[in-house]
C-alpha cells in the first residue's frame, strides 16, 4: 500500500485529521464496518489516497436503531442546550479549518481557499443555529372561543438521513446536520463515495464533540456506501426526513422511493443557471462575475452559471473581454494558493465535457475558448465558452457539470426572462441592469421562476443566513438559512381549554 498518498510525507497531514490506510466508513457510537473497500481518488493527478470500508445493509440496520435510540436522548436535552453542542462542533471545525479544506481540495479536487471556504460555511452554519436554538417555535394565535388558547408546537421529526454529493462533500452536510440538530434530530449520513476520506474526517470532529460531552455518537451518525445504502434510507419507514443533494435524474427516483411511502424528503437537485446582461450593465462587474459563476470548482456547483444571455448591442465586446479574462485563469494542483482552476472531480466527468462540446458543435455552436482536455496528469479540461447557439438548442437545455459556458444573445427584457425560465432546473439566476424597474420586474411574479434571483451578484457564492434551493426540477427543498429549519421539524396545532365550558368552533350547537 505504499503508493497510497497518505503513506507519502508530503501528505503526512492526513494523520492530523484522524485517517490512515484503510479507515472504517460506519459510526454509529463505534467505528465499523462490514462492506466493501473502496479507495479514493485524488483528481488532480488520479493516484490513491486511502480506502474506507464501506458499511453494508446489516450495518445500515444497526445504525438506524442506534440513531433511533440516541434521538430518545437528545430529543430531551433543551434545544439551547442542544446549541452549545453545535457551537462546539463548530468550534472544532475551526480548529481544523486548513487541514479539513487541504483534504477536499486534495479528494474533490476544489482549489485550497474554497475547501476552506467549504469548511467555513459549516462553521457559519454552527453559529447561526446556535443563535437558532433560542429562537424557533411557533405562534399563539388568536381563539374565537372563550376560555381557550390556540398554539403552534413544533417539534423534531425523529431521524434525518442526509445524503450528500461530491461537489460540496462537507458544506451541504454542515446545512441539514447542524439545523437538524437544534431541532432535536439524530442524523444518519452518507456522503458520496468518492469523498468518503471526506465523510470520515469530519464525522470523526463531531464524534469527538458528542463523546466528550457524554452523549451517544450515534445522534450523528455515518455509513459510507453506494447505491444500495441510499435505496435502503429512500424506502426506511424509521428515516422521518431524507434530505438529498445530487442530480435530477437520481433525485427523482429518490422522491419517488420517499414519497410511495408518504415520508418526507427535501431535494437538492440540478440548476440549469442563468446571468442575463442588459446594455446597461456594469462591464466591470459583468466580466468576473460571469467568470467566477462559470469557471469557480470547474464549473462543478450547482450553482454554476451555464448560460449567459447578453443583449445583442454588448455581445461581441462581452464575449471579446470575456475570452481575455479565461486566458488568464491560473490552471494547476488545486491545493497551491495560486491556483484558481483545478481539475473535474473524475474520468467520467471529463467524458461528459467532451461530448457536450461535440453536440455543441452539432448543434451550430462555435467554441470561442477551450473545448479541449489539457494534456496533464489529472481530469483537467480548458474552461470553455460556445457561442452563436439558439437559446432552445438542446445541449443548451441540458446542464452538464462541467466548465462550459453558453452564450446567447437576446433582443428584448420579455423574452430573455422567458428564455430564463423555459429550462427544467430553477436555482439560481442573476441580471446585471441599473434600472430600477426592471429589477423588480426580475424579483416579481413575471420575473425569474427560481430560488436564488440575484441581481448584479454571480449565480453561486450564497450566503448562510437565506433559504437554499430551487424550483421545478431542482427539487423545491430549501436548506440553510431563513426558515429552513421548519423543515427539519413537524407542526402541530394545538387547542388549549381553560374553562369550564365547551363552546364550538364556527359557532356550532351540538345539544
Amino acid at each position: 500500500m505504499s503508493t497510497l498518498l497518505i503513506n507519502q510525507e508530503r501528505y503526512a497531514w492526513l494523520r492530523e485529521l484522524g485517517l490512515q490506510e484503510e479507515n472504517p466508513g460506519v459510526y454509529n457510537g463505534r467505528w465499523g464496518g462490514r462492506g466493501q473497500v473502496v479507495t479514493t481518488y485524488c483528481p488532480a493527478n488520479n493516484e490513491p489516497i486511502a480506502s474506507v470500508r464501506q458499511g453494508n445493509l446489516e450495518d445500515y440496520e444497526e445504525t438506524v436503531k442506534k440513531a433511533k435510540e440516541a434521538w430518545k436522548v437528545w430529543a430531551d436535552i433543551p434545544a439551547p442546550k442542544r446549541g452549545e453542542i453545535v457551537r462546539q462542533i463548530g468550534d472544532a471545525l475551526r480548529q481544523k479549518i486548513k487541514v479539513l479544506g487541504s483534504l477536499v481540495s486534495l479528494e474533490m479536487g476544489k482549489i485550497f481557499v474554497e475547501g476552506v471556504g467549504e469548511v467555513q460555511e459549516y462553521v457559519d452554519v454552527c453559529d447561526y443555529a446556535v443563535g437558532l436554538s433560542r429562537m424557533i417555535g411557533g405562534p399563539i394565535l388568536p381563539s374565537e372561543r372563550p376560555g381557550h388558547a390556540l398554539i403552534e408546537q413544533w417539534n423534531p421529526v425523529g431521524l434525518v438521513g442526509v445524503i450528500t454529493a461530491f461537489n460540496f462533500p462537507v458544506a451541504v452536510y454542515g446545512w441539514n446536520s447542524a439545523i437538524a440538530m437544534i431541532c432535536g434530530n439524530a442524523c444518519l449520513w452518507k456522503g458520496a463515495p468518492t469523498t468518503s476520506l471526506v465523510s470520515v474526517a469530519v464525522t470523526k470532529i463531531i464524534a469527538k464533540v458528542l463523546e466528550d460531552n457524554k452523549l451517544p455518537g450515534a445522534i450523528c451518525s455515518l455509513v459510507c456506501g453506494g447505491a444500495d445504502i441510499g435505496t435502503a434510507m429512500a424506502r426506511d419507514e424509521r428515516m422521518d426526513l431524507l434530505s438529498f443533494t445530487g442530480s435530477t435524474k437520481v433525485g427523482k427516483q429518490v422522491a419517488l422511493m420517499v414519497q410511495e411511502r408518504f415520508g418526507r424528503s427535501l431535494l437538492e437537485l440540478g440548476g440549469n443557471n442563468a446571468i442575463i446582461v442588459f446594455e446597461d450593465a456594469d462591464l466591470n462587474l459583468v466580466i468576473p462575475s460571469a467568470l467566477f459563476a462559470a469557471v469557480g470548482t470547474a464549473g462543478q456547483r450547482c450553482t454554476t452559471a451555464r448560460r449567459l444571455f447578453l443583449h445583442e448591442s454588448i455581445h461581441d465586446e462581452v464575449v471579446a473581454k470575456l475570452a481575455k479574462a479565461y486566458a488568464q485563469v491560473r490552471i494547476g494542483d488545486p491545493w497551491d494558493s495560486d491556483t484558481l482552476y483545478g481539475p473535474l472531480h473524475t474520468k467520467e466527468a471529463v467524458k461528459m465535457f467532451l461530448d457536450a462540446v461535440e453536440q455543441a458543435k452539432q448543434q451550430g455552436g462555435s467554441v470561442v475558448c477551450g473545448g479541449k482536455v489539457i494534456n496533464r496528469p489529472g481530469n483537467y479540461v480548458e474552461p470553455t465558452i460556445v457561442t452563436g447557439l439558439p437559446h432552445d438548442a438542446p445541449i443548451v437545455h441540458t446542464e452538464t457539470f462541467a466548465p462550459i459556458l453558453y452564450v446567447l444573445k437576446f433582443k428584448e427584457e420579455e423574452e430573455v426572462f422567458a428564455w430564463n425560465n423555459e429550462v427544467k432546473q430553477g436555482l439560481s439566476s442573476s441580471i446585471f441592469t441599473k434600472d430600477l424597474g426592471r429589477i423588480f420586474r426580475w424579483l416579481g411574479p413575471k420575473g425569474s421562476d427560481c430560488g436564488i434571483v440575484n441581481v448584479n451578484i454571480p449565480t453561486s457564492g450564497a450566503e448562510i443566513g437565506g433559504a437554499f434551493g430551487g424550483e421545478k426540477h431542482t427539487g423545491g427543498g430549501r436548506e440553510s438559512g431563513s426558515d429552513s429549519w421548519k423543515l427539519y421539524m413537524r407542526r402541530s396545532t394545538c387547542t388549549i381549554n381553560y374553562s369550564k365550558d365547551l363552546p364550538l368552533a364556527q359557532g356550532i350547537k351540538f345539544q
